[in-house]
């Protein structure tokens, strides 16, 4: 696998932000509805965080990353690839309701997205491409030319 795993303490940092938040949402009143500080759509509160789920593949010739983000428009998403280091963030959008509408759960995440990575092979800049079809983003990162495997024959004397 050429992408650094996330570590396990990634992993305990990720959670206890988690938990974090929950116990911050519960003091401020939102009893778990998933609202944004003040309820749904909270007016002057920051905006929640989510982390979309992502899948990462690796070929002989490409990086291949796949994106669960569902109900964002392309205008929602954007994409940065700065030296090693792929980065993907957004934003999805509570849904607009009718004034006086009370939500009983809300479950789905929105807000402000980031996710991070980093890349340990050369990538070919030119031919990174995107593509977002029914909810999922895949992004391809073919890998430079020096670094795909060769098979090197053997003389024989």
């Amino acid at each position: 696998m050429s992408l650094i795993r996330q570590s396990s303490v990634d992993e305990m940092q990720t959670l206890r932000e988690r938990m974090n938040r929950l116990f911050e949402e519960s003091k401020r009143g939102n009893g778990g509805t998933g609202g944004n500080g003040g309820g749904a759509g909270g007016e002057g509160s920051s905006p929640r965080v989510w982390a979309p789920a992502v899948d990462v593949a690796e070929t002989e010739r490409e990086i291949i990353l796949h994106a669960e983000l569902p109900g964002l428009r392309k205008e929602d998403i954007d994409i940065q690839l700065t030296g090693d280091t792929l980065t993907l963030r957004g934003e999805r959008q509570l849904a607009n309701t009718q004034r006086g509408e009370n939500f009983h759960r809300v479950e789905r995440q929105y807000g402000v997205f980031q996710r991070t990575f980093q890349i340990e092979v050369p990538i070919d800049t030119t031919k990174v491409a995107a593509s977002y079809e029914e909810g999922v983003l895949t992004v391809r990162l073919p890998k430079q030319e020096e670094v795909k495997p060769r098979q090197i024959e053997i003389q024989v004397k």
